[in-house]
């Protein structure tokens, strides 16, 4: 399980690269009516290549290589499609727009998106049929609780995991020494290969030794809360400990990451902010016209350490209310600021903020003063969130679905926090890279969250 995810988007990575180059091979035997030589195939083999590089970085934003893809297997039409438009627009740039290769292959090119696109959707239409047909192999699941039975449902409801967790049949107190002959007699008889279990779970210890042994044999053991990361992208605050936030949220393991990460927030928002200057003055008229002299809001929220930042957006709303929602006073969006809003244009200014080193591009993102202290009053390790600046655009804001917006909500911000602790936990340049990568696409699709 541990290696599942990634061997099947290896799988497809190949798959999809063969494909691509089968569909070049194709068009120039349409093209030229017979097999292409070896000399006209490499002739066009090194300037598509850069289609191919276009066509998997599309593949990538388009969420085609995530474990989630069984999930919206009906938009692969929709999704390939999008792709390959969008690697015509630069195949055309490349061949004709900016010439850089000897050759213009028109009819090649437009020979090569209608195959690809056909060859592609025949092999990930294929691919998505084998892995939900395959047969599931046996698991079993050590624990209990809430997060437990929301991992037995989301395997053993959804065709997309090739385990099927059992369960194991008992009644009552078991004693330490029953429970482990219980547990091996259980798992060679159904033959599990994979165990997940809860180590911290008094009633499991006994069989932890038992269970140790098992991985020589060929049994596969996770610990529960690895394989809720695994499966859910997201930390279950439920089943992590004080011990566990000690051991996996150090900051010295980080250090130069941190560093870098600084050096890159400068290069990228520095010629941003710069270029995004000249929209001020654009914006500030319309400001004037809907009433409002004010060019900037300026928020205060809770950055790194726990210390306050005075965040600098665009003005969107009547007056700043700064997150005390509820008062006397009815705020709302202007008809202008609801265009900033829904193009994100009104974020622009938080480059500033990140100049001044108060935010970052990739990270939780901040809250206001009231709502942190209510969250630090009901919901277990929620300061942990301010262990690392805040930033523009973080995990939660890619994958948590019901964000709360002008207003608290203790369940959703837990569940936001637990993919905000995944994201302190897994931070790396890799990573920030597929948030940056996934929040372009998010803006361009208009999904925001």
């Amino acid at each position: 399980m541990v290696s599942l995810y990634k061997k099947q988007g290896v799988m497809l990575f190949l798959g999809d690269l063969v494909m691509l180059v089968l569909s070049l091979f194709t068009s120039l035997a349409v093209r030229f009516g017979e097999l292409p030589s070896k000399k006209t195939f490499l002739e066009h083999l090194f300037p598509f290549t850069l289609l191919f590089i276009a066509s998997v970085f599309c593949f990538f934003v388009a969420g085609l290589y995530e474990k989630q893809l069984l999930k919206v297997r009906r938009r692969i039409p929709e999704l390939l499609f999008s792709s390959v438009l969008v690697n015509a627009v630069v195949g055309i740039s490349l061949f004709y727009f900016f010439p850089l290769f000897t050759v213009t292959p028109k009819l090649v090119l437009f020979l090569y998106i209608v195959i690809s696109f056909l060859f592609l959707f025949v092999w990930r239409t294929l691919s998505v049929s084998i892995s939900t047909r395959r047969k599931k192999e046996s698991a079993l699941l050590l624990g209990e609780g809430l997060f437990i039975e929301e991992l037995m449902h989301e395997i053993n409801e959804s065709n997309r995991y090739p385990f099927l967790f059992k369960k194991l049949n008992e009644s009552g107190d078991v004693a330490p020494e029953n429970f482990r002959a219980l547990i091996t007699g259980f798992i060679k008889e159904e033959k599990i290969s994979l165990v997940v279990v809860d180590g911290s779970d008094p009633k499991i210890a006994p069989a932890i030794g038992v269970l140790n042994e098992l991985l020589i044999l060929g049994v596969e053991c996770i610990e529960v809360r690895d394989f809720y990361e695994k499966v859910f992208d997201r930390v279950p605050l439920g089943l992590i400990k004080d011990s566990w936030i000690l051991d996996h949220l150090s900051l010295y393991p980080h250090a130069l990451y941190d560093g870098a990460k600084r050096v890159m927030d400068i290069i990228i928002s520095l010629p941003v902010l710069l270029i995004s200057l000249v929209f001020y003055p654009i914006v500030f008229f319309f400001q004037l016209f809907e009433g409002s002299r004010r060019l900037f809001s300026i928020q205060v929220r809770v950055g790194q350490f726990g210390k306050p930042i005075r965040m600098i957006k665009f003005r969107t709303m009547l007056f700043d209310d700064n997150g005390m929602w509820g008062g006397g006073q009815k705020n709302k969006v202007t008809t202008f600021g609801a265009f900033l809003r829904k193009s994100r244009l009104d974020e622009l200014p938080q480059l500033i903020n990140i100049l001044r080193g108060e935010l970052s591009l990739i990270g939780p993102r901040p809250e206001f003063p009231k709502a942190v202290l209510e969250y630090e009053k009901q919901i277990p390790y929620y300061n942990m969130r301010h262990m690392i600046k805040p930033g523009l655009s973080g995990w939660a804001q890619i994958y948590h679905e019901n964000h709360p917006h002008h207003g608290m909500d203790i369940k959703e911000t837990k569940n936001k926090l637990s993919y905000d602790i995944f994201y302190i936990k897994n931070r790396s340049i890799m990573l920030d890279l597929v948030i940056a990568v996934k929040t372009i696409k998010t803006l361009l699709s208009r999904q925001g969250k």
